[in-house]
């Protein structure tokens, strides 16, 4: 197949890498390797060259596993305050 493209002038590598380049820009880098069967490290790679930043995905994920698992969550500081100040 790969012949066949390159012989009508379809660059097969890189339709896939702008694809995949676009594709690691919209989406986090965990949720492209399992789609893609892509290694985590990869797909890490991938993000990193297109500029995509997930990282509040990822701090979203982790807060929602957290919750979910019972993990005791800090309250702010306003909101642990025995007394109150009125004015």
């Amino acid at each position: 197949m790969n012949r066949r493209l390159r012989a009508i002038g379809v660059k097969a590598r890189q339709s896939r890498n702008t694809a995949l380049f676009t594709v690691a820009w919209q989406i986090p880098a965990a949720i492209l390797a399992k789609v893609l069967g892509l290694h985590r490290s990869v797909a890490v790679q991938w993000q990193q060259a297109s500029g995509g930043d997930w990282t509040a995905y990822a701090a979203d994920v982790a807060a929602r596993n957290s919750r979910r698992s019972g993990v005791n969550q800090v309250a702010p500081a306003h909101e642990n305050s025995s007394t109150t100040s009125q004015v």
